[in-house]
């Protein structure tokens, strides 16, 4: 059963200069620049069937290509773990739209999609329990605060696998579906 996610590729250009955040924050494991990406959706792991509905229904959905920008860094945490290292992604009513246009079409194929809050990211490092961060996180906080990329025109979006390699996560674009309105 693969795992399934709708998500937004990065440019190339964009992702040169995500990767040179990439440093000084110990133990974190850095996502390499070709996993970079914009969830959209989660799906989780998903029935044959299940998952072919998806891709057909994700045909369908029909928006003018549109610009987005990263701006800022942030981390995740649960509670005092930091879990990520993540480049903010300006929100837009755009953006928010097809992100929940997707998650509609994702719960009608009867994919059971988390309902929090969309916070638009690119993912630059995890950590795992127990990682040693100390002040590092937060000297990194401070040192990007001011960082931009793009804008880049969204002209689609994309269905990927996901599977679980020796390096970390592997990600495998299944399907692309243009914006064209």
């Amino acid at each position: 059963m693969p795992r399934l996610f709708i998500a937004l590729p990065v440019p190339e250009e964009v992702s040169t200069e995500l990767t040179a955040l990439q440093s000084g924050v110990p133990d974190a494991r850095w996502v390499s620049a070709e996993n970079f990406h914009v969830t959209l959706c989660f799906a989780g792991e998903v029935q044959g069937g299940v998952g072919r509905d998806l891709e057909e229904e994700l045909s369908d959905i029909a928006a003018p290509p549109f610009p987005i920008t990263v701006a800022g860094v942030d981390q995740f945490s649960s509670g005092k773990q930091p879990k990520a290292l993540v480049a903010m992604v300006e929100k837009s009513e755009r953006l928010d739209w097809l992100q929940q246009k997707v998650c509609t079409v994702a719960r009608n194929c009867g994919i059971g999609v988390e309902r929090r809050k969309f916070r638009p990211h690119v993912t630059l490092a995890r950590f795992r329990n127990g990682a040693e961060t100390g002040h590092h996180i937060a000297q990194f906080m401070a040192s990007h605060a001011r960082f931009r990329a793009g804008p880049w025109i969204v002209e689609h979006f994309s269905l990927y696998s996901s599977r679980q390699g020796r390096n970390g996560s592997i990600y495998t674009e299944e399907a692309a579906y243009s914006l064209v309105f």
